[in-house]
Parts: C-alpha cells; sequence; structure tokens
C-alpha cells in the first residue's frame, strides 16, 4: 500500500505521506481536496471554501466529472485500482 502512497504522491499535483496522499484543484470557481487513503482504500472529496482554510467533504456526485476522471487515471497510472474512486465510505 505504501508504494502505491509513494507512486501517486509523485504524480503531477500529488503529495504524499506514509498512508495518504492529496491533490489540489482549481477550475470553474470552484476548490477541491482530494485524499487517497491506502488502510481503507478510497479517495475523499474535500470541497475548499473561499478563505482557503475551511474544506467539507462532499459527495462525489456533486464532483464535476472531468474531476473524476483525472483522479481515476492518477490512481491507475499509480497502479491503484481506479473503481475506488467510486467507493461509497
Amino acid at each position: 500500500m505504501a508504494d502505491a502512497v509513494e507512486t501517486l504522491g509523485e504524480l503531477d499535483g500529488w503529495q504524499g505521506d506514509d498512508y495518504a496522499a492529496r491533490v489540489h484543484y482549481e477550475g470553474a470557481g470552484e476548490r477541491y481536496s482530494i485524499e487517497y487513503y491506502a488502510p481503507s482504500d478510497c479517495v475523499v472529496y474535500w470541497k475548499v471554501k473561499g478563505d482557503g482554510q475551511t474544506a467539507v467533504p462532499v459527495g462525489r456526485d456533486t464532483v464535476p466529472d472531468p474531476l473524476r476522471t483525472r483522479i481515476r487515471e492518477d490512481l491507475a497510472e499509480a497502479g491503484i485500482d481506479p473503481e475506488v474512486e467510486s467507493r461509497q465510505l
């Protein structure tokens, strides 16, 4: 698992630590922080408020499709099953 997080952390925009990796996205006036957690093999989307300091978890059905597609592509490139992106918590 740690190898997949390390590989994900090497992709453009991603930052990895021991068991998780994070990327930030900004587009169409919206900002998101996306996290992949290796121990639970899941992706969590956070919408970042205007102050840049506050984020709230959001359902993936509210996240733009192009962003979800990018996350699935990045997961696959890191050797992580891209289907985990759609996994419900």
